[in-house]
Formats: C-alpha cells, structure tokens, sequence
C-alpha cells in the first residue's frame, strides 16, 4: 500500500477514517487539495460503525431546547438523504401514547421538528388512533394504549456510508489507507508540524509523510493523537457509552421504527427495524477507560431489555439476544468530569495546538459533513493553502442512485452497493460457486467477500464480517461459523497462506465473543 504514498508530499494528512475524518478526506480532496488518509485499523472499526443507524435531526436535542442544532441536524439529514440515496432512507417512527396529554404535548413538538426540517422534510408528522398505532408496530404494549404520534426521519448503515466517503475520497483522487497507524508527528526545526511517521501495518515497513497540514480526525482516540504533539496535552475527550441489542425480527414485525420517549434514566429508546432484524438501544454510560474494542456491562444490557419489555407486548430477554454491540460516543468538554455526559453538547468543535495540529471534536454522523467543511476551512488556513469554496452539500458519494431508480437492488444484502451492484452480480455470474449463502442465517453471498477483498480494501476477516458485510451485528453466532469459509476466501484474494487462515480465524472467533451477552 506504500506505493500510494510515492507521489508525496501531500496538502493535507488526515488521521483517523470514520465519520469525521472521512469527510474531512472528502471535502479537502474535492476542494483540490492533495489529501492522504491514514487510519489505524479499518474505516469505521470503532464509534462510527457502533451507532444506532440514524441519521436524524434529535428530538431529544428538541425537547432540550437546543434548536440551533437541530437545524443543522435537519438540515444535513436533507442533504445526506439526496447525496446518498443508496445508502439513507425514510423511516417512519411511533411514538405510543398511554396517557391524553401525550398526544398534543408530542404532537406539537414534531410539528416543530416538520417546521425546522422546511423543503428538505421527508414527511409530515400526524396523530395516530389506537388501531392504526397497532398495525404500524404490531408488537406494541397494548394495554391502556391510547394511540400514538407518528413521525419520519432518515435510516442508514454507517459502515457501509464510511465506505462510501472511503470510496468517494479515493474516486476523486485521495489516498486513502487502513491498516496504516501513525506512530509520530514530524516537525521542523522551530517545532511546528511538517508530517508523520506511519507503518504499514501489512508489511512492518514505517513511512515518513509530509504535508502542510496535519488534521487530528480520530473520535474517541482524539487525546492520544494530541499527546504524540504535547506529552502534556490536557484531556478534552468525555467518553460516553452507547449499547445496542439486536434481536429477531418478530419483536418489531413491521417497516416503522418505535421510538420511548423517556427511560430510566431520561433518554430515548429506539426500537427498529434494521437489515431484517430489530435494533435496541441504546444506553449513556459514563466510562473512565477507552478501549479498540468497548465490551457491553451487564447493566447495560439489563437497562434495555427493561425498558424496552415496557412497551413491548411480546418481551425481549437474553436469550433473544443475537448481537450486542457497543460503541464510545466522543463528547466534547474542556472541564473533564465537571458534568454528566448528557449535558454536554454533540456540537462540534476545531482546536489548532502551537505546533499547529488541527484537531476535529465532537459532532455526531448526521453532520458529519457540516463538521467536514468547518474544520477544513481552518485546515486549510493553518497549512497556507489556496482558499476553495466546499463542494459537499452537492456531491453525491459513490454508489448514488435514486431509490425511485428501478435498477436499484431490492434486496437488502445488495441494496448497499447502489451503482456497484451491477458489477456484484457480475462477479457471482461469472463464478457460480460465489453465488451461495455464506450461512444460512445470514443474508450474504460468498462472493460478497471476495468483492469486499477485490474492490472494497477488506483485509482481514473481521473487516469482511463487521462492516463490508454486517454478519457480526446481525448474527455473533452466525459470524464466527461463516468465519472460516470468509478467511479462505479472503486467503486466495489476498494471496495468504493456512497459517494466515488459522490465525484469522482465531482473532476473530475471541473478537466475536464480546458480542455476545456476558
């Protein structure tokens, strides 16, 4: 992968590929701006592939009085939903109602949201009696059920829209890398920052990168990047955790999405439906440690299961669990420890050290593009290069195709590739022995690895299984028995011996395990 690299140095040096720095990658390259990104692991492997698949304007934000930043959320919903139709979809929620006064008190506040939304609204809010709340979510409590208030927002899969941004940024010209850490920064002789040192992860070998500016895009692992600047750098990062549970499709039979309006502990609960399964989640657990690969509490996953059997007729335990996964949300605060992780705001924010890293925080996958375009106009301004106007409210991402587009896939498993799935089932044709499942409680064809290898810079086993398909949030079981055929096949795309098979296999078998319920 070094040979990318040959052609230096570069505009701009992006650390870290999920949400933020892939949009970074995006908007600096579309700008003109010769970009390199560097991710440590695979794009999305931590917080941005971990979400609860939303891309939504916040109604919590609504309730919170924050309407600033629900604008911008409604707004770049809107955008995303246009630039990336292949991927981001309506989806319709309910909200049931058990008391009278709900329905006006709901009601009025997602007329609101409608309002905010303007000419990018995807559909009218409206009231719903309690017959028409049951046959939109058939598995809801029922008892002393009044009706319901129904709303829209948008519905994504985040790994897969992380690939998209991966793609787009490389379609346009970025180098754009996995498996390639950055282990130091590179400065001059009066201290500022020049480049980095990285490693190519697959062959041992480190690379010096230079580049006028260096962007610090990395979520939860923000501080560690900073401390490789300052040794002394204060902590800026207030890790929160967020679980999901994944369930049978029964629990949530219909196309609408549930959404409990107040839990235990003063947040939303969201029940959806998601790639033929059910979505639950999700919890905000202060956490003192962050990890590569956060591992639900068992307080956690008691929390949803309680919540969520609440308004549900049918209820959930732990042995209906298929999947749980949790993720590290990066909040913001310059006072660590000084407020609950709720109260603090998922605005995003650009900080610019004396050496002169930039460094983006904050933000959630909704604005991730707004995000982008603030921190590459300071990017842009701290390393000296020519001022451009952003182009990204109106660039589609790769893939795009209109959902009302009769060629796109009807199936869920080949839906994700948008304009690419002409050239899947190319590939399954001209090799039959690639058409069947991968397992049979999985949706996914085997030639869907090799894809993932050939075109989708998949390299290792758990990148095919987590996030160019999503076998390991839909099924833990499932995935770790698909894991030995996925790594034979990934061996001969990649030219691997049985020993790399083996241990590929082993790796994620024990990664597989954390999903499971302790």
């Amino acid at each position: 992968m070094t040979e990318a690299l040959a052609g230096g140095p570069f505009d701009m040096v992006v650390i870290g590929g999920g949400a933020s720095g892939l949009g970074v990658a995006v908007d600096a390259q579309t700008r003109g701006h010769r970009t390199v990104l560097l991710e440590s692991h695979d794009f999305a492997k931590g917080t941005s592939s971990r979400s609860t698949k939303l891309v939504h304007g916040g109604v919590r934000y609504l309730q919170q009085g924050n309407v600033p930043l629900v604008l911008e959320a409604l707004r770049e919903r809107g955008l995303l939903c246009r630039n990336a139709s292949h991927l981001v979809h309506d989806l319709a929620f309910v909200v049931p109602r058990y008391r009278w006064w709900e329905g006006p008190f709901y009601g009025v506040g997602l007329k609101l949201y409608d309002r905010l939304a303007g000419r990018l609204n995807i559909a009218r809010s409206r009231l719903l009696d309690r017959k028409s709340t049951i046959e939109r979510i058939p598995n809801v409590e029922t008892e002393n059920l009044l009706g319901g208030v129904m709303y829209h927002d948008a519905q994504f899969d985040d790994a897969r829209l992380a690939l998209a941004l991966a793609q787009t940024a490389a379609d346009h010209g970025a180098v754009v890398l996995n498996h390639f850490p950055v282990l130091a920064f590179v400065k001059d002789d009066t201290g500022q920052i020049v480049g980095v040192r990285a490693r190519d992860d697959e062959t041992g070998r480190e690379i010096e990168i230079r580049a006028e500016v260096v962007v610090n895009a990395t979520g939860v692992f923000t501080d560690r990047i900073r401390q490789l600047d300052e040794a002394d750098a204060a902590q800026i990062i207030a890790p929160s955790q967020g679980i999901h549970l994944v369930l049978d499709r029964m629990f949530q039979p219909s196309d609408t999405a549930i959404m409990v309006p107040q839990t235990d502990d003063g947040r939303v609960l969201f029940v959806i439906p998601w790639h033929g399964r059910c979505l639950v989640g999700t919890t905000d657990t202060k956490m003192d440690t962050i990890g590569e690969e956060p591992r639900a509490l068992d307080e956690e996953i008691e929390f949803v299961l309680r919540n969520a059997s609440r308004y549900l007729e049918r209820n959930p335990t732990r042995d209906d669990i298929l999947s749980v996964f949790a993720g590290l949300r990066p909040l913001f605060t310059e006072k660590p420890g000084s407020r609950a992780t709720k109260a603090i705001s998922r605005e995003h924010a650009v900080l610019v050290s004396d050496a002169g890293l930039v460094t983006l925080v904050g933000g959630k996958w909704t604005t991730y593009r707004k995000m982008a375009e603030d921190c590459v106009d300071d990017a842009a301004e701290v390393g000296g290069l020519e001022t451009r106007p952003c182009i990204t409210k109106n660039l589609r991402l790769h893939g795009w195709m209109r959902r009302d587009d009769p060629a796109l896939p009807s199936e869920g498993h080949m839906e994700m590739y948008g304009s690419d799935a002409v050239r899947v089932r190319a590939l399954l044709e001209a090799e039959p022995a690639l058409g069947g499942l991968l397992h049979p409680r999985l949706p996914y064809l085997r030639g869907q690895i090799v894809w993932a290898a050939r075109h989708e810079m998949a390299r290792t086993v758990e990148d095919a299984l987590s996030r160019r398909t999503r076998a390991l949030l839909l099924d833990a079981r499932a995935a770790v028995e698909a894991a030995p055929d996925a790594a034979r096949l990934l061996a001969r795309e990649l030219g691997r011996d049985a020993a790399w098979v083996e241990s590929q296999v082993a790796e994620f078998t024990a990664l597989a395990g954390g999903y499971l319920p302790p």
